[in-house]
């Protein structure tokens, strides 16, 4: 027989008996879930809310659990000696689809504003938090970088595109403001709390990069940039001077090209993301082989992952390391959010 049929039909036996004694006043040793209801019986704290259910959140995609070859998926000298090849395990996850849109942080900057008008002395400390829209002019020498200045995360015409001049620290505290967000909402509706929105580990971010495909150079798995059409497979740069052979001078629209074997969109160009890792040249022999991040809160150097728009194909490797200052604001760097599957790596989520 099932153990968690029994114990249910047993716990129905005990209440049942338990009002019949208890309205004969026949039922000593105390009451509530002191003892007196269990009637000396292992049942389990009672009174607990319904069975919890891992609910995917809208615009994540669930990443299956499993084991793969993290560092370098191509001959690569002088790289070798800061992501040499290692097998790790990974637990499920789930991760954003594409990279967080202007829209999409918009909502955040609009909510956060609203609510720093409620308490007094806030909104100077959240200003740190927007974007940096001057990163357009400042990152690149004698370039005409004001309408993008202008525009590009005000503008509707770049909704969809993705949020850059974010720093390591704000897309921490974005990923913060979403859970409060949804949990608030869930509170509201008498449900469980969600697990954290958070970075994803550098681990998660290449894995999920693979997309099931272990020592894949690039996310859609062959070595080559371009289809068997000639169009190119990413938004970067494909050589001296030349932006625009994959249709876009800068950013693109997220989703524009095919998504890996498991659903995510633009993991290699576009934009370069930020991961929960600092970084460091000789981590992956330090870290865990099962679900590593690198923590040290005295450096300020972060992973970025992917590659962007302005990089060559070299960065838009799987394997490819780098990083950026966690305080710094760039025109190529953006994020994703991942978050943590509870319970079972199982379930159509997940087939």
């Amino acid at each position: 027989m099932n153990k968690g049929f029994f114990r249910k039909s047993l716990l129905l036996a005990v209440s049942a008996m338990a009002v019949f004694f208890q309205s004969c006043g026949l039922f000593g040793g105390g009451g509530g879930n002191a003892g007196g209801d269990y009637r000396g019986e292992l049942l389990g704290a009672q009174g607990r809310p319904p069975g919890w259910v891992m609910n995917v959140p809208y615009g994540m995609v669930a990443i299956p659990a499993g084991t793969f070859h993290m560092g370098q998926a191509d001959q690569n000298v002088a790289a070798s000696m800061i992501n040499l090849n290692k097998q790790i395990t990974i637990g499920p996850f789930y991760m954003d689809d594409t990279e967080i849109t202007n829209n999409e942080y918009r909502q955040f900057i609009e909510t956060v504003q609203q609510d720093s008008a409620m308490a007094e002395g806030e909104s100077g400390e959240l200003s740190v938090y927007y974007p940096d829209t001057t990163v357009w002019v400042k990152d690149f020498a004698h370039h005409m970088g004001d309408p993008m200045m202008e525009y590009y995360f005000w503008h509707p015409a770049f909704d969809d595109y993705p949020v850059v001049g974010v720093s390591w620290e704000a897309a921490k505290y974005f990923c913060k403001w979403r859970t409060d967000f949804l949990n608030s909402y869930r509170a509201s509706q008498g449900l469980w709390a969600m697990p954290t929105f958070r970075l994803p580990s550098e681990a998660e971010w290449e894995y999920a990069s693979r997309g099931g495909r272990d020592m894949a150079k690039y996310p859609w798995g062959n070595p080559y940039i371009r289809n068997s059409k000639g169009c190119m497979l990413a938004n970067f740069k494909p050589g001296r001077g030349n932006y625009y052979d994959d249709g876009f001078q800068y950013t693109a629209p997220v989703a524009q090209y095919f998504p890996n074997d498991w659903g995510l969109w633009d993991m290699s160009g576009n934009v370069a993301e930020w991961c929960e890792d600092a970084f460091h040249p000789a981590s992956y022999p330090v870290v865990w082989d099962l679900n590593p991040t690198y923590y040290d809160e005295a450096e300020p150097r972060k992973v970025i992952r992917g590659g962007s728009w302005k990089d060559i194909a070299y960065y838009l490797e799987t394997g490819t390391r780098t990083y950026e200052h966690k305080d710094s604001t760039r025109a190529y760097i953006g994020f994703r959010c991942a978050l943590t599957n509870l319970g079972r790596s199982s379930g159509a989520e997940f087939n």
